[in-house]
């Protein structure tokens, strides 16, 4: 809770303030959670989250129908150049802006003062609704992927989509309880990481050595296919990167659990690019060992499982048992990878809601004291995605519109604060201990690029011809999105929301230059 809420006498013992409470404080933010996480655990809510050869399974469909296995290949050798450039503009600005709010808050803090406020808000609202698209995707991913195990094994069952929204529901509710105590969240994330990379090898090991044929080079790195409708390969193809992209997305995560990590100007940039390192190793030796593995590939188009990772691992074990539990492996670092995206989630509703940038800001930005927990921002979030999961039942093409909105969202909502930094000039701030000069320069146009790319590449329908149930409908949750904050924004965020100017006039009452430094010493 910022400091104007914190206590309502205003008594802030700044003396008793170790050196992360005191920048905080200098931010105008009071320590109201506590600092149980070490690097470890916040490179595995990092990693759990972005899982990059999980997400890769998850999105197969997609990838495989546009642009087959050289699409996969190659896409997430450029993606993990695109993702290294992103991550370096996070890491530059959450080492010199340690704050939960990440993306946000560095938009309230460089952009124009007259901007400042309505380019911190767009910020907070585009994270956060890309936030709730990515825990949407995810726990459809692994709701299909239950179902379709359960087809499997049951081959005279029909797979429909309400079936699906069951397990959906399910799983939410599931991750929901994970996310009530924060004593559980570093375990869990240390959990989840070793849940993720055991599942991985298992997989790379399992898949190449029992299955009973094996493709050539040529068909694992220059195999194209066009199953999309489009006449156009180009098109095609960059449909299809919504895939590989997937599997590096959601990189803030660690930025938004800045306020529970010691030295977070270190930390969170260790997190980011080691996430990015991790995600592409794990992923490109995945995709390759499971595309060598590949028998038929027309079946995994055709799967009536409607999970092709699936088919793939039927495929190469000949045991229908044994795929399940390959499967299985999937969804349990899919069910971890929930729970590390309901922890960021919940994370960016409660700081956005105590600068009062979401309605009910007072509600939702209370801290459970017992639980060390924002548990009603936590709540309202995934009341919020289990609403979403009702998309699902019109449109079978949803989660690729949700994988989508995730990718998109994400990326205007780390452009924006980017943009400022630009505006501002990149050597005008206190620069934090990770800082690289001209290679960040050049990373932050690449991210700016990248985002205007897939604003409108992405928005393409994914198949041709077009109908109501296989439509890219991520244009029209573009629309909603703006429509929701602009109508926020002018009739309450713009009078109540917490900026730039009330931050530092609070943070100035409560800090006298000269009296208090960090540590809690008197100077």
């Amino acid at each position: 809770m910022n400091m104007s809420h914190a206590d309502s006498d205003h008594n802030v013992d700044l003396k008793s303030l170790d050196s992360d409470a005191f920048n905080l404080a200098q931010m105008g933010y009071s320590q109201e959670m506590k600092r149980n996480y070490t690097w470890f655990s916040l490179l595995g809510v990092g990693f759990s989250l972005t899982n990059s050869w999980w997400g890769i399974s998850a999105a197969l469909i997609t990838g495989i129908n546009s642009g087959g296995p050289l699409q996969i290949v190659y896409g997430l050798i450029f993606f993990a150049l695109i993702s290294t450039c992103v991550g370096i503009s996070l890491s530059e600005l959450a080492s010199a802006l340690p704050n939960a709010g990440g993306q946000y808050f560095w938009a309230n803090e460089l952009a124009p003062r007259r901007y400042a406020n309505f380019a911190s808000y767009l910020t907070g609202w585009f994270a956060w609704a890309g936030s709730i698209f990515t825990s949407a995707s995810v726990a459809l991913a692994t709701a299909s992927a239950g179902v379709g195990c359960w087809q499997l094994s049951h081959p005279e069952f029909v797979i429909h989509p309400w079936h699906v929204f069951v397990g959906y529901i399910v799983i939410n509710c599931f991750a929901f309880v994970w996310n009530c105590y924060a004593k559980w969240l570093p375990i869990i994330a240390q959990v989840s990481l070793f849940t993720s990379l055991i599942s991985f090898f298992v997989i790379l090991v399992t898949v190449p050595a029992k299955a009973p044929t094996h493709q050539d080079a040529k068909f694992v790195f220059a195999y194209f296919v066009n199953n999309t409708g489009w006449s156009a390969n180009g098109i095609a193809f960059i449909v299809g990167l919504i895939n590989t992209n997937y599997a590096f997305a959601c990189l803030d995560c660690a930025t938004h659990l800045a306020e529970e990590v010691t030295r977070p100007e270190k930390m969170v940039p260790i997190a980011i690019m080691g996430t990015v390192a991790i995600g592409f190793v794990t992923s490109w030796f995945y995709s390759i060992a499971i595309f060598f593995s590949i028998s038929n590939l027309t079946d995994l188009f055709n799967t009536p499982t409607l999970v092709p990772i699936l088919q793939l691992f039927y495929q190469a074990l000949g045991s229908t048992a044994g795929a399940i539990v390959l499967e299985s492996l999937f969804m349990a670092t899919g069910i971890w990878c929930l729970v590390a995206s309901h922890t960021w989630q919940s994370r960016l509703c409660w700081s956005f809601a105590r600068d009062g940038g979401l309605p009910a800001s007072k509600f939702l930005s209370h801290v459970d004291r017992r639980l060390d927990v924002p548990l009603r921002a936590h709540f309202v979030s995934c009341v919020i995605v289990s609403i979403l999961g009702c998309l699902y039942l019109g449109s079978y093409t949803a989660f690729n519109s949700m994988v989508t909105a995730c990718i998109v969202l994400l990326y205007i909502s780390y452009a924006i604060p980017v943009v400022c930094l630009l505006i501002k000039g990149r050597n005008n701030i206190r620069h934090g201990p990770f800082w690289l000069g001209p290679v960040g320069l050049f990373a932050n146009i690449v991210l700016l690029l990248w985002t205007c790319f897939t604003l409108i590449m992405y928005s393409f329908p994914f198949v041709k011809p077009v109908a109501a149930g296989n439509m890219n409908y991520v244009s029209a949750v573009y629309g909603i999105v703006v429509i929701i904050i602009l109508a926020d924004w002018f009739v309450r965020g713009k009078r109540g929301y917490r900026g730039q100017e009330t931050r530092h006039e609070e943070a100035g009452a409560h800090l006298t230059a000269g009296e208090i430094v960090p540590d809690g010493k008197v100077a």
